[in-house]
């Protein structure tokens, strides 16, 4: 076997490992960034239920939770086997990149700096998808911060958008966000303007309050024995739940047949001969009362879903975004489809939209042009 040979053989090796390397920095993006920790300081690892610092030998990824088990080597306790998931997924992914290119000593000299640019964005797809998945949130340092690094990468790298020349790498690039942005955001107007309210009926006189336990989260709303965060049910200003009440107390005044309307900011309390009392809500310091019919806002997918197609647009263009819209919205009946036929129909449904187009963008990644080309070619008529 020729030197040349045995570098080809090492490289294989190299970029999976690496990749587990970076996935090993995204488990600490994943658990930090969303609870506001800086991901630098402390800059070691550490054990989540004992806050231990782990040693450097004891943090190598893939081969250090295989060998302790998936526990803590000080306190014992159980480690997420999603540590082990992210770093072998991260791996994957750069080899597949890597393959995809070539893989060899002559793709990365041809093809290095495109090579980098998709590790970097699939890094970015991988964090936010499972802070998603944990927080229900897509934090705006990977959406927003990641479409400047897209517009970046394709100023660099023009033909991750299909382009050749520099400027017009960006001009492509930052249409593509603008379409992803765009476009996505009037699904979700759509959406809410058809299926944006979710209306309760109840036989008899069902208790409901909002509290807020801890000053530092968001107040908690509780429906009989459900309770749902605030910032689940009011994601803009023009939100609004509506709630017939037999009985209702807003700080030291009790109502009988009223009906509240709850806002983000502030409380209507209409009586039935038109009269309308408003409080802002940081004043409100007690609301509880009864009701027999509620109307809820709801929403079909978050604003954070629209910034990340925004930033999957400025990485990889605008015949992406729409191959990722379509291939979510496939995967995502496809999970839930599955999910109900075995009985599990939870389990569709704690997924969040975007892990689906974070899905769809890899698979672009991936086979995206093939997949296109072979549609086209399915739907265009031969000439004879």
């Amino acid at each position: 076997m020729t030197r040349f040979q045995i570098l080809n053989a090492l490289l294989h090796f190299l970029f999976f490992f690496m990749g587990a390397g970076i996935g090993s920095f995204l488990n600490v993006v994943i658990y930090r960034l969303p609870r506001g920790m800086s991901v630098n300081q402390p800059r070691r690892s550490f054990c989540p239920s004992c806050k231990n610092q782990i040693p450097m030998w004891q943090n190598i990824p893939l081969v250090s939770w295989i060998l302790l088990r998936g526990k803590c080597a000080k306190c014992g306790c159980s480690i997420s086997p999603r540590y082990l998931g992210v770093e072998l997924l991260t791996g994957l992914l750069f080899y597949g990149i890597f393959w995809k290119l070539g893989g060899d000593w002559a793709a990365i000299q041809e093809w290095g700096p495109a090579m980098f640019c998709l590790w970097l964005f699939t890094s970015l797809l991988v964090a936010g998808s499972f802070i998603d998945i944990e927080h229900y949130i897509l934090p705006h340092e990977i959406t927003m911060g990641g479409t400047v690094l897209g517009l970046i990468s394709a100023s660099i790298v023009p033909s991750l958008v299909g382009e050749q020349e520099h400027l017009r790498g960006f001009m492509i690039s930052l249409a593509s966000a603008a379409l992803g942005l765009g476009g996505l955001w009037l699904v979700v107007e759509l959406g809410k303007l058809a299926f944006g309210r979710k209306r309760h009926v109840f036989d008899s006189a069902t208790a409901w309050s909002v509290t807020q336990p801890n000053d530092e989260e968001p107040p908690v709303v509780t429906l009989g024995e459900e309770k749902t965060s605030w910032a689940d049910i009011f994601s803009r200003a023009s939100d609004r739940m509506i709630i017939t009440c037999p009985s209702l107390e807003a700080n030291d005044k009790a109502y009988t047949n009223v009906t509240a309307e709850l806002w983000m900011e502030k409380l209507k309390v209409r009586h039935a001969d038109g009269n309308l009392d408003e409080f802002p809500m940081e004043g409100v310091t007690h609301l509880q009362g009864t009701t027999t019919n509620i109307v809820i806002p709801r929403e079909a997918m978050g604003f954070g879903d629209v910034l990340l197609l925004m930033m999957i647009g400025s990485f990889t263009g605008w015949k992406s975004v729409l191959f990722t819209i379509l291939a979510a919205s496939v995967l995502g009946t496809v999970i839930a489809g599955l999910s109900r036929l075995i009985g599990r129909s939870e389990w569709g449904q704690k997924i969040p939209f975007g892990p689906y187009l974070a899905a769809g963008a890899i698979i672009w990644v991936f086979y995206g042009p093939e997949i296109l080309n072979w549609y086209m070619d399915l739907m265009t008529p031969k000439l004879r």
